[in-house]
């Protein structure tokens, strides 16, 4: 029997939103996210109405990188930014996770959103820690850390919910807010 070929993968090379206010989306991602911009294109959008449109690239410090689009093109017409209410839906259902390394990098997000005004809500999801913050597009963004490795039995369990039609419901987890500072409670 022939061996099953793998391709050499190592992730996402980038995922893009749509922006319509650049200046407080550019300053959340480098400020509040801690994103460096690395590359911008500057290109037309290949319209009859001769738009055009940047493309910015932010290194997130992990293997990705992370992208806007700020359109210029009157053919595109009027749009949303936000990728899950937009379409109708929770705020929490498309969203944007970024890999921390471990607890205190993730402590570290937390406290750096509330030194920049931004309540952030936490959860313990028992294979991993998350924190929650909408951007100025109205998108849900998250760092989450890994805390346990996937077992084989979470592998198992993973197929056999795939399959069922009405699986049994784990418990909500745990949500902790952590209020944005004020400026007197800043270092």
């Amino acid at each position: 029997m022939a061996q099953k070929r793998r391709r050499a993968l190592t992730g996402f090379h980038h995922v893009a939103i749509a922006t319509d206010d650049l200046t407080s989306t550019h300053r959340f991602y480098t400020e509040a996210m801690g994103f460096e911009l690395v590359k911008t294109v500057v290109a037309p959008t290949g319209s009859p109405s001769r738009g055009w449109a940047k493309h910015l690239f932010y290194d997130t410090g992990g293997p990705g990188l992370f992208a806007v689009w700020e359109l210029h093109d009157e053919s595109i017409g009027a749009h949303g930014t936000a990728i899950s209410t937009g379409l109708g839906l929770p705020e929490w259902v498309n969203h944007l996770a970024f890999d921390v390394a471990d607890t205190d990098a993730l402590a570290a997000a937390a406290r750096r959103w509330q030194e920049h005004g931004i309540d952030v809500v936490e959860l313990d999801h028992e294979w991993c820690r998350s924190i929650y913050a909408t951007d100025p597009n109205g998108v849900l963004v998250e760092f989450c850390c890994t805390t346990r490795a996937f077992t084989d039995r979470d592998r198992a369990e993973a197929q056999r919910f795939l399959v069922d039609p009405a699986p049994p419901l784990g418990p909500m987890p745990p949500l902790v807010l952590h209020e944005a500072l004020a400026p007197d409670q800043l270092r």
